[in-house]
């Protein structure tokens, strides 16, 4: 719909629709056809990850949500020439979708109010999420305070380390280095399901680990993990594919078909 116009002629004849092609010019040919124009380009993908970069760094979530959500939705419609390209944007998917799941899982947690263990889970996963390094020292930062408010002491002391190992501000820097000494040789009180010691990766829909080992399933286009369970349910983190399916995954170049 977008690589079209409309031309009024009279008023009692229909408006008429013209293709509009991608690169066309006077010299163009009229018997051939070219593909159409493109609504949506990469560089503006790219403005469209600062702005949700921006609101997370201002703990605007939802915002950043429904940001980063756009860029999923419009990589889709998007057409690249080379192969370059291609890994750019397979790379831009792979960036959003880790901030998409951290911040569901951010927001959930908000919504908890009598489960603290859940809080505590849900905010270490958050630290196992790729982000930029000054939204993981946010991210880090409230874990570690969480974990040390509840007692976990070997938790918020392994947060702790974490933070001081990311090049923290002054303040991050101090409040962590008092959480490593307070809690210093001390165990939890209470059990998670987190081990930071054994690699995982966190499900998408029930945000529960998935340790190495463990069988999980994949969504065909965002790449998002989930457990065997979820097969066959929409991915509740692009909303586009179906998790488990045979799909060949996003084709947006014509040099991924030679």
């Amino acid at each position: 719909m977008g690589s079209h116009s409309y031309l009024r002629a009279l008023a009692a004849t229909p408006i008429i629709p013209v293709a509009v092609e991608k690169g066309w010019s006077e010299s163009s040919s009229p018997n051939v056809r070219g593909p159409p124009a493109l609504v949506f380009t990469f560089s503006q993908m790219e403005d469209r990850l600062k702005a949700a970069y921006k609101a997370t760094t201002e703990g605007k979530f939802p915002e950043a949500l429904r940001q980063f959500l756009s860029i999923l939705h419009t990589i889709p419609l998007i057409v690249v020439d080379s192969r370059r390209e291609v890994d750019e944007v397979k790379e831009l998917i792979e960036i959003v979708k880790e901030y998409i799941l951290g911040l569901r899982m951010e927001l959930k947690r908000k919504e908890l109010r009598d489960d603290v263990n859940r809080q505590q889970e849900l905010a270490a996963y958050f630290t196992n999420c790729k982000l930029q390094r000054v939204h993981m020292r946010l991210v880090l930062a409230s874990a570690m305070a969480l974990c040390y408010k509840q007692k976990n002491f070997a938790t918020a002391e392994h947060f702790a380390r974490m933070l001081l190992e990311n090049s923290p501000n002054e303040g991050q820097a101090k409040k962590a280095r008092q959480v490593q000494q307070q809690c210093s040789g001390k165990k939890d009180s209470s059990e998670l399901n987190y081990d930071y010691r054994n690699p995982f990766v966190v499900c998408g829909a029930t945000y529960v680990p998935i340790y190495r080992g463990q069988k999980d399933i994949s969504c065909p286009y965002c790449g998002s993990r989930f457990v065997p369970s979820i097969e066959w349910q929409l991915c509740t983190i692009c909303e586009l594919a179906v998790v488990g399916a045979d799909a060949s995954g996003l084709v947006c170049s014509p040099t991924q078909l030679r």
